[in-house]
């Protein structure tokens, strides 16, 4: 699977959950395009040596499921080597890499390059904030060899408000923050140069329409998947990625060898040197989460069941 166009929601769920089998295996939420077995932030210091326990057992009995992709977010370097060496790690899609820096990359970078795994970095350290030091990291990820193996870009935004003493606000969306601008920054520093990124998590469970509105927001800002904290995130946020019915007609016309140049369409200029590259991104989402019909949930929240993690 592994398509950087339909990540949707990434639900993290800790190394030491106990229906961590279950979930791999599809047993419970088997809907999920991308799962994220978390050794880090979600795993207390002292529950470490258990949660990595907990995962070989599941590597090992994990059965194959094409339909979802599944990464473990390591803690470090050093975890990354334990669980390459478990039995069944290469039934995994690849890792998230947390605070990765250029400092810091080719230590993960070195134990994946002969391999098929993928890696998402996570930006959500310092030099986030510092738009140099990001042009030299996207020079590292587009060195030879390297550029193959890279899936995404997570933006780690908690991480990022931590370290400016913020806190999310509980009515207002990220991109009313702080980090909105260096969100943007992100985008134009990466995207142009063919590496896309994710949205970062949102922690409030009680809001969801709050959470659908920045879900769009993520959408406009170009963002390929949202990470999900909950599984009652994980439809509310792929029912907005959903296409609308007009934009895919027009996506269609814009492919289309015989359509003009410059033609309107539902009311607006379309232009198909320029928006070529969009159409595509719309026709394949439209193929991987449908589209919306008349009598949609505007939220996306009917019929969700979701488990604690």
């Amino acid at each position: 699977m592994a398509n950087i166009k339909t990540l949707g929601a990434s639900l993290y769920v800790p190394a030491s959950h106990k229906d961590l089998q279950q979930i791999a295996d599809g047993e419970l939420l088997g809907e999920l395009r991308s799962l994220i077995f978390c050794t880090e932030d979600a795993v207390a210091d002292s529950e470490l040596s258990y949660a990595l326990f907990n995962l070989s057992l599941v590597l090992q009995l994990m059965i194959e499921r094409p339909e979802t992709d599944r990464f473990v977010r390591v803690r470090n370097p050093d975890v990354m080597q334990r669980v390459l060496e478990m039995p069944g790690s290469e039934k995994l899609t690849g890792f998230v890499l947390p605070k990765t820096t250029r400092h810091n990359f080719d230590a993960y970078f070195r134990q994946v390059r002969k391999t098929r795994h993928m890696l998402m970095p996570t930006l959500e350290t310092a030099e986030v904030f510092d738009e140099a030091e990001m042009k030299l990291f996207r020079q590292c990820l587009e060195r030879p060899g390297v550029r193959d193996h890279i899936l995404a870009l997570r933006i780690g935004g908690n991480d990022l408000l931590a370290l400016l003493g913020i806190r999310r606000p509980r009515n207002m969306t990220i991109y009313r923050t702080p980090l909105g601008p260096i969100i943007a920054k992100l985008v134009t520093t990466f995207r142009p140069y063919g590496f896309v990124l994710t949205g970062p998590v949102f922690e409030h469970l009680d809001n969801p329409s709050l959470l659908a509105l920045e879900v769009q927001e993520d959408l406009a800002y170009g963002m390929v998947g949202k990470t999900a904290i909950h599984p009652s995130q994980v439809a509310l946020i792929e029912h907005h990625y959903r296409v609308q019915p007009n934009d895919v007609e027009v996506a269609l016309r814009m492919l289309d060898p015989a359509s003009p140049a410059v033609f309107k369409m539902h009311d607006s200029m379309c232009e198909v040197a320029t928006h070529r590259a969009w159409a595509h991104g719309i026709v394949e989402q439209a193929r991987v989460f449908g589209t919306h019909h008349v009598g949609d949930d505007s939220n996306g929240v009917n019929g969700v069941v979701g488990i604690g993690i």
